[in-house]
């Protein structure tokens, strides 16, 4: 059951500048409250520094930031109703994991039991209650991130922000906290705000997908939409399994799933030299180079992808020309970047 508190967020013009360098662009943005955003996008695009400022670890530039029905622009980050899950998890080393977590009770002055029991609720929530009495240097990366998770919750925020928290952990676990962190967050019911650099990330987790470049917003969307309907070359590059394709009206981008490739010729198709072959499980990846392209560049190259067993059947090889085609439909018209 979602909580009745509002923990909507808008940024209205928010800008963050570091003396002459502009690192968030004046972005407009409305997090729906209950839901799981993902700020997505590049090193040095805007994301962190977004987050900061929504968090008050960075006071703004200039715009304004409304949680529910206040306005926190200025308010001390204490003051403002979020928490912040940091990527290295910032847990005390001499402290056990109950008085990591119960800590800012204590320094809220709760009386020990008051505090202790809260924090046992919190840790049974994150399935941490057999480690109560143990240290950080005595735990997982799992469970340390865990036990971060309790430690934020405890503040009773009405916005989790959370700096690429599964950076750290091997490719296994991280899929597993994936799904930990997206039921933790419908369980909750209050909105989450989750910086990433990873595209499968965003799209296993957000309900809203926010990509960033430059310090600004080129497109924001269901994962599925922004998948799927790329506004800009920008945005379907960094999604990745799109080709950016040059056409007469403009790029567009087409999908490598929807790429067709036959070993003759006719009036629709393009042709290309399979440059490279990669094996990924239940399909085939290839890496395609299009007639008259020139250098390395990745605008000079294509990927199609076909399944495992249509490669099987009739397999390429490095060096094969390809006869490259695609139905109109699977085409998507690209607008220029933000």
């Amino acid at each position: 059951m979602k909580p009745a508190v509002d923990s909507s967020l808008v940024l209205t013009s928010l800008v963050k500048r570091y003396g002459n360098t502009v690192a968030v662009d004046g972005i407009d943005l409305t997090i729906p409250s209950g839901s799981y955003c993902c700020l997505l996008g590049p090193s040095g695009c805007g994301k962190t520094s977004t987050l900061r400022m929504i968090a008050g670890h960075e006071l703004a530039s200039d715009g304004q930031i409304l949680l529910g029905n206040k306005y926190i622009t200025y308010s001390a980050a204490a003051d403002r109703g979020t928490a912040m899950m940091f990527q290295s998890y910032a847990l005390f080393p001499h402290l056990s994991v109950l008085d990591n977590v119960a800590f800012s009770w204590k320094m809220r002055g709760k009386p020990v039991p008051e505090r202790q029991a809260r924090a046992k609720e919190l840790l049974a929530l994150v399935s941490m209650t057999p480690y109560l009495a143990r240290l950080p240097s005595e735990l997982s990366g799992g469970q340390q991130q865990r036990v971060a998770l309790a430690r934020a919750l405890m503040t009773e925020p009405r916005v989790l922000l959370l700096d690429e928290p599964l950076s750290a952990l091997d490719p296994f676990l991280r899929v597993q906290m994936r799904a930990e962190l997206k039921r933790w967050q419908q369980e909750l019911g209050f909105t989450f705000v989750h910086v990433t650099h990873s595209q499968e990330e965003a799209m296993a987790l957000a309900d809203q997908v926010v990509v960033m470049n430059h310090g600004r917003i080129e497109q924001t969307g269901s994962p599925r939409e922004v998948f799927n309907a790329p506004r800009s070359e920008f945005v379907a590059r960094f999604m990745g399994a799109h080709n950016v394709i040059a056409s007469e009206a403009g790029p567009i981008a087409v999908r490598a799933d929807r790429m067709q490739l036959t070993r003759s010729a006719s009036g629709t198709t393009r042709p290309a030299a399979v440059k490279a072959i990669e094996y990924q499980g239940t399909y085939v990846q290839l890496s395609l180079v299009p007639q008259g392209a020139q250098g390395e560049k990745a605008d000079a190259q294509w990927t199609a992808t076909l399944p495992d067993a249509e490669f099987d059947a009739a397999p390429w090889q490095p060096g094969d020309t390809a006869h490259v085609s695609w139905l109109p439909h699977a085409a998507h018209a690209l607008q220029p970047s933000a």
